[in-house]
């Protein structure tokens, strides 16, 4: 394991500086899903919620929270990101919608923070969204499963997303 790099040798807190960084193409895909139930995923999938269309708000409420990310960790640069796509899909299986997130740049550090952040917002919308008829949903699995360029290469999550 490395070191944290947000800490500075006192041990506190501090923007990492990437001034000498090389631009790279930076990707980083996270997902997340809300569960809740049955009857409240029909109302979703319907279109029969009273706040209005969960899954376009919450689709463009992913994208508005990756560009913002900076504003809300504290440690993050401002980003020029070139795209944000984020997909609510309805899972009806699992009785939940499944939450995806793909963030990209050319710059100088990563967008894992970015991707995150996107879909942590949708599935808080969503929540936001239904509350009135299911107070029980459960928001999870938010992680990153993928993430390419910079010094540290390429990764992938193993369980397959």
């Amino acid at each position: 394991m490395s070191k944290l790099t947000h800490l500075d040798e006192a041990g506190r807190a501090r923007m990492v500086d990437v001034g000498d960084k090389d631009d790279t193409e930076r990707v980083a895909v996270a997902r997340g899903s809300v569960k809740m139930e049955p009857e409240t995923l029909s109302l979703i999938i319907e279109g029969n919620m009273k706040k209005g269309d969960v899954l376009t708000v919450a689709q463009l409420a992913g994208i508005m929270a990756a560009k913002r990310t900076s504003d809300l960790v504290p440690m993050c640069h401002p980003l020029m990101l070139s795209h944000v796509a984020v997909t609510c899909t309805p899972n009806p299986a699992a009785s939940r919608v499944d939450i995806k997130a793909s963030v990209r740049l050319k710059g100088k550090t990563g967008v894992e923070m970015e991707a995150l952040t996107a879909v942590s917002v949708a599935a808080l919308t969503i929540y936001d969204m239904a509350k009135a008829v299911d107070r029980g949903m459960v928001i999870g699995d938010v992680r990153v499963v993928e993430k390419s360029g910079g010094k540290s290469g390429d990764w992938r999550l193993e369980t397959g997303d």
